[in-house]
């Protein structure tokens, strides 16, 4: 299985998060090829100093051509929250599935619409790089759960 986690952010060599990040990657290779993908352009900076509505827009020409090939989950705080256990059933017999993140202003609901489930991690806010911190755990227990591996517990 592969799973690409697709943020809107800019790429950071070292951060407080990365030894976290490297963890779940490296014990997620039993389960799964992880790639994470961080999309920041000049487009997408002036568009957030111009208005939301213009951010989200550069997000979507951004990540568009990412929605093909595989499974799409969009997280989006509006969206319903879900338990571990249906998260986990979301990664069941998958090929490829792709987790986008979006940027400060959200996605635009024409992108929502364009994946195949809309998800909350819950309605608390969380920097982007935590954000991908708690979905690699997230990824990590479902696979956890779907083994039967106690950890979940």
């Amino acid at each position: 299985m592969k799973i690409n986690i697709i943020i809107v952010d800019k790429r950071v060599k070292e951060s407080l998060y990365t030894p976290l990040i490297d963890h779940y990657t490296k014990m997620l290779k039993r389960f799964a090829q992880i790639e994470i993908i961080e999309v920041f352009n000049k487009n997408i900076a002036k568009a957030q100093d111009i208005s939301a509505l213009e951010a989200q827009k550069s997000y979507t020409l951004a990540l568009e051509g990412y929605l093909k090939g595989g499974y799409s989950i969009v997280l989006d705080p509006s969206s319903p929250s879900v338990d571990s256990h249906t998260f986990a059933n979301t990664l069941k017999d998958r090929e490829v599935v792709n987790f986008f993140i979006g940027g400060a202003y959200g996605f635009e609901s024409s992108f929502l619409k364009r994946c195949d489930k809309s998800i909350s991690l819950g309605a608390i806010t969380m920097s982007h790089k935590l954000v991908k911190v708690v979905l690699l755990e997230q990824i990590y227990r479902g696979f956890s759960i779907l083994s039967h591996h106690p950890y979940h517990k």
